[in-house]
């Protein structure tokens, strides 16, 4: 699903809002997830996930296509870990046995 389709469904459920109106829910709420993880701010969605950005460190990494050394630099990836309740509709209602995830 891409955004335009979720601001479709979400439309579809809620007739008495309009698209656009929609849409503009849906941008704000993107936008301030990313503006917290920019800020090191971590975002939970009770029962959906959580969202965090983690610290790739410098390393030495290696290019596939010529075998050669090459230094990465260090970066920042998001990350997202996925709530208990989106793991147990995930998974057929059960947990996982055994996983910590």
């Amino acid at each position: 699903m891409i955004k335009s389709e979720l601001v479709q469904a979400i439309a579809r459920q809620n007739p008495h809002l309009y698209q656009r109106d929609v849409e503009n829910v849906v941008n704000a709420i993107l936008d301030s997830i990313v503006e917290a993880l920019a800020r090191g701010d971590r975002v939970e969605l009770r029962g959906f996930g959580a969202f965090s950005v983690k610290n790739r460190p410098a390393r030495i990494g290696r290019n596939p296509r010529t075998g050669t050394r090459v230094q990465v630099t260090e970066k920042y990836v998001p990350f997202f870990k996925t709530g208990k309740e989106m793991r147990e509709r995930l998974n057929g209602g059960s947990p996982q046995a055994g996983w910590r995830g």
